[in-house]
């Protein structure tokens, strides 16, 4: 499977099965396509495979011009890099009944916030459910069962989420010192990560982050008038200008790294890049600005009719941060990166995060569900930390959720780079976790196209 675009000049070929990205002149651009057949079928003469293409073109390309493109084109599909099998649909088997152990748990500190923010899938904190502070107790029981269902895996993850977990922050520091105490009994290495908005942090807590946390994500969605109006307090007032200052302290007591200014866009700003563009300037080099994933009824739901604008600010936002890594001001787009030479294992590239059997969500009472983006719907919980794992059939269902399971995804150029996407935006569109949002697919595609592209023009610049 082949795939072809052009981006900001440049003519890029992928070859979806190896992952191989060729960047092309006009010609060979042309060739590739009405190549694919005949080199696929075993067509290895470069006179016949010219003949095939040049009844196919419809660019009057010379004829000498055209062969020696063909016969590039051959050399590529005999490396390896072109036209290549898919080799991974008949791992599937395999890959279904592969054993999973948990790796990490998305611990729900607090079903509490002290914000009110317009989109949120939590509904304030309360996750269609009671406003609740998770116990250390619950927490502890939590990371028990953790370490034991890890398997051999030295390397765990937790995740303090909310609401807002600083509203619980004794408990975050009593049970980020319990997994501590944890790791050199039972040959573990804890990996602690927190999620905030900001609102209550202070120089004690950034220096147990700074010391405890190895990422920490800061909820920030872009200009003041943005912020402002999706992330007020309860009362109605705006949270830009509180959190701004603090999270600028943060970025530069992290070096600039281990940390995301995490945003999301919604339809109030479809000119989304120039939020990223504020961050960025603001001294923000670790960026991640989302889609909203909202019922389509919320004025602010993106709308399918908005996918022309969001993809020419896609384009712009990559040319942009083009302009700003060669001028030496660059910054890291979390959806722009992405890793051509290696790249996720396998695994993680059919099924993605790994939610439901490697990674759970708990609730602040101890109730597991595959992720956070399902707390509170019924039908996914799976467990709690007493009982352990309850509902196996939950797990099975979800361990073969897959790239191939998904006939949105099989045909799909970006199925090895989003891995079909997120089973809870598939269920939550379309009651099905082996379907696909498609709305997010489109995005998704889009920004893989900008990656590779800004990748081309980088490794351009070097040349």
């Amino acid at each position: 499977m082949i795939h072809q675009f052009k981006n900001n000049g440049y003519n890029i070929v992928m070859d979806v099965n190896s992952g191989s990205v060729h960047v092309v002149d006009d010609l060979v651009y042309d060739v590739v396509g009405p190549a694919e057949q005949p080199i696929s079928s075993g067509m290895r003469d470069p006179d016949a495979v010219t003949a095939a293409v040049e009844e196919k073109l419809t660019a009057p390309w010379p004829h000498d011009q055209v062969r020696e493109a063909v016969a590039e084109v051959l050399e590529l599909a005999e490396a390896g890099t072109l036209y290549t099998e898919d080799i991974y649909e008949n791992y599937i088997d395999q890959f279904k009944n592969r054993q999973t152990v948990v790796k990490a748990l998305c611990l729900h500190i607090a079903h509490d916030c002290n914000l009110a923010c317009r989109y949120c899938f939590a509904e304030e904190g309360e996750y269609h459910g009671r406003r609740a502070l998770m116990s250390f107790e619950v927490g502890k029981k939590a990371l028990d069962f953790l370490v034991k269902n890890s398997g051999n895996r030295v390397n765990l993850e937790v995740d303090f989420f909310g609401g807002e977990p600083l509203m619980n922050w004794q408990v975050v520091k009593d049970l980020v010192a319990y997994g501590r105490s944890l790791e050199e009994p039972f040959h573990k290495k804890f990996r602690f990560t927190l999620t905030t908005n900001g609102v209550l942090l202070n120089d004690e807590v950034l220096e147990f982050v700074n010391r405890e946390m190895s990422n920490v994500v800061l909820s920030i969605d872009g200009r003041k008038e943005v912020h402002d109006k999706m992330r007020p307090f309860r009362g109605g007032q705006g949270s830009y200008d509180l959190i701004v200052p603090k999270f600028q302290k943060v970025a530069e007591s992290r070096d600039q790294m281990n940390y995301y200014a995490r945003g999301t866009y919604t339809r109030n700003n479809l000119d989304f890049s120039k939020d990223v563009e504020h961050l960025a300037d603001l001294g923000f080099e670790q960026i991640s600005v989302e889609p909203v994933v909202a019922d389509p009824k919320e004025p602010y739901a993106l709308k399918e009719e908005d996918l022309p604008k969001l993809m020419e600010e896609y384009d712009r936002l990559a040319a942009g941060l083009v302009k700003r890594q060669k001028e030496g001001r660059g910054v890291n787009f979390f959806h722009f990166m992405i890793d051509l030479s290696g790249g996720p294992c396998v695994a993680k590239r059919l099924s993605g995060c790994g939610s439901g059997t490697e990674y759970l969500a708990v609730t602040p009472w101890g109730d597991f569900y595959p992720c956070h983006q399902f707390v509170g719907n019924e039908k996914f919980l799976m467990g709690n930390v007493d009982e352990g794992i309850v509902r196996q059939d939950l797990v099975d269902e979800f361990k073969c959720c897959n790239v191939y399971s998904k006939e949105k995804c099989r045909n799909c150029f970006a199925k090895f780079y989003c891995s079909g996407g997120c089973a809870a935006n598939s269920y939550n569109s379309h009651g099905n976790i082996n379907d696909a949002y498609d709305l997010g697919c489109e995005l998704q595609k889009k920004r893989v196209e900008c990656a590779i592209m800004m990748k081309a023009a980088l490794a351009d610049e070097e040349r």
